[in-house]
């Protein structure tokens, strides 16, 4: 199978999106389970690991500022909203984008999945740990806020070092988005190569 995979076609050209849509569910309906499972857990497991990235950015700012209250107010959107996000964010681009036919390029599918964890996965969740925890240090003065007109500074001086801590993070979230994704293409192509059953030959 090569990088680019063309489209379904049938003798007169390429056959319409319906049609292709229809192909291909029916095609990955005739998958092993195992495939099956790995396609619809895998944006889970990404999602998962982006909460635990949200989580552990939450617990290094709130030690940065010197946070002792709120912790379950500051915890629950640190999970929830990395995980909600970054599931939809791999739904959007890449699985929806295969099983419509509308992704044929195996580079393509592995860029957008190293961009989805890096970004959706791994410094999204850091980046909204920020405003979280700043505000709770705010609301319970847990240490001493800028005058203004330092605030940008602030804010600047004390995310960059978390950043440094959290870069490791961040690249093995564009690691494993990068796997997950080739697997996914992986199963889309053999997905492909599934020999025809006797309703899509008829409709080709």
């Amino acid at each position: 199978m090569s990088e680019n995979t063309p489209p379904i076609k049938d003798t007169g050209g390429v056959l319409p999106k319906s049609v292709i849509v229809e192909l291909l569910l029916s095609k990955y309906e005739r998958l092993p389970e195992k495939d099956k499972r790995y396609f619809t857990s895998g944006p889970v497991f990404l999602g998962g690991t982006a909460a635990v990235v949200g989580l552990v950015a939450n617990s290094v700012f709130r030690r940065t500022l010197n946070i002792t209250q709120g912790l379950f107010t500051s915890s629950l959107p640190m999970a929830v909203l990395p995980f909600l996000t970054t599931v939809a964010f791999y739904q959007v681009t890449i699985i929806n984008p295969l099983l419509s036919g509308d992704l044929n390029c195996a580079t393509c599918t592995i860029i957008r999945g190293g961009l989805v964890g890096g970004l959706a996965g791994g410094l999204y969740p850091v980046m909204l740990a920020l405003p979280v925890s700043g505000g709770l240090a705010t609301r319970y003065n847990s240490s001493p806020m800028p005058e203004k007109g330092n605030v940008l500074r602030f804010w600047i001086t004390l995310t960059q070092p978390v950043l440094r801590k959290m870069s490791v993070v961040v690249l093995l979230q564009s690691l494993f988005g990068i796997c997950l994704s080739s697997m996914h293409y992986g199963i889309y192509t053999k997905m492909l190569e599934l020999p025809a059953s006797d309703s899509e030959e008829l409709t080709e």
